[in-house]
């Protein structure tokens, strides 16, 4: 499979790293919304080994960490030399309130002036002059909204500060708003092996989108690591979301369940079950770009590795899809 995927005028690495969990613990709504402590230094040497083998986009958001992602972020570009730090894609998002002094979130925003202020931080975390991409994360939850937003994000393209953006607000008459502009480029939304909507992949190529799969592992889930008496830790996340299921008591056994059912296709000519789960979605349409999340190097080295494998076969995708048409997740 070609390393390279078209991302508006220019082109990107077939898989991103998402950078959730690089922000460590922050608070939003009174919820732990990290994913527990972790170490910049780590995380820097899991930006660096997934950049040296090939990997060329990382996509983070203003409020991960409370900011903290995207300053980690900046610090690893800095130590990159200028020639392979020009290639890198950095995907980030606003609308999310928060505070960096208290690692403290919890509202949605997306005035011009909140917007305006959201992508000049970024700016300032990051260290860049330019935003790569800024996505929508929330917060525009009317026609009349959307459209001040994207009209403020074309002011900021034209001055300079950002050089495209999309929404990962992924509702259809979102993506149809957004592919009026020009300069929007991409839509995020959740795509794995348990599930997606189709409406999400149809509108893309309506606009010419690429397509960022957010939670292309499931939240950790398909890497086989977690069982029922081994899960993520209590200030984590992903066990107290109301965006997930995959953890919580009563429906872990069904989604392990249904895992077990596709382990074997999944890891079909040598494959680790985090590589089956990317090759599935390459499968699935070309303009998708998983972004599995990674917090240390030996993730970042798994995940790139999938690159080599290519898509599943045609039929083993099929065939998954039959195995898990039980699924919530699947529209």
């Amino acid at each position: 499979m070609t390393l390279d995927k078209r991302f508006g005028d220019r082109s990107t690495s077939a898989l991103g790293i998402g950078c959730w969990a690089i922000g460590g613990p922050w608070v939003s709504d009174g919820r732990p919304a990290g994913w527990g402590a972790v170490d910049d230094e780590v995380s820097i040497r899991m930006i660096h080994t997934a950049i040296d083998a090939g990997i060329r986009l990382l996509d983070t958001a203003d409020v991960y960490g409370a900011g903290h992602s995207e300053a980690v972020i900046g610090e690893a570009l800095r130590r990159l030399p200028a020639n392979v730090r020009d290639e890198v894609i950095v995907t980030t998002k606003f609308g999310n309130r928060f505070d960096e002094r208290t690692r403290v979130g919890g509202t949605q925003e997306v005035t011009p002036a909140v917007v305006r202020d959201a992508i000049d931080g970024s700016l300032r975390r990051l260290g860049v002059d330019a935003l790569d991409l800024t996505q929508l994360h929330g917060g525009a939850d009317t026609q009349s909204a959307a459209e001040d937003v994207v009209a403020t994000l074309e002011e900021l393209v034209a001055d300079g500060k950002v050089k495209n953006f999309g929404t990962a607000d992924d509702k259809p008459w979102m993506i149809a708003l957004f592919g009026k502009s020009p300069s929007a480029i991409s839509v995020q939304s959740q795509l794995n092996v348990f599930g997606h909507n189709p409406e999400v992949l149809t509108a893309a190529h309506e606009h010419n989108f690429a397509v960022l799969a957010r939670t292309p592992l499931a939240m950790g889930l398909l890497t086989g690591k977690y069982n029922l008496t081994n899960r993520p830790g209590e200030d984590d996340v992903r066990r107290d979301t109301p965006w997930w299921t995959y953890f919580d008591d009563d429906a872990m056994a069904d989604w392990l369940r249904r895992l077990d059912a596709v382990r074997d296709l999944l890891t079909v000519d040598g494959r680790t079950l985090t590589q089956g789960a990317l090759a599935y979605l390459w499968s699935l349409d070309p303009v998708i770009i998983p972004l599995p999340g990674a917090r240390t190097p030996e993730q970042a080295t798994e995940h790139a590795a999938a690159v080599s494998f290519g898509p599943l076969p045609e039929a083993t995708r099929q065939e998954i899809d039959t195995l898990l048409a039980d699924s919530p997740e699947r529209q």
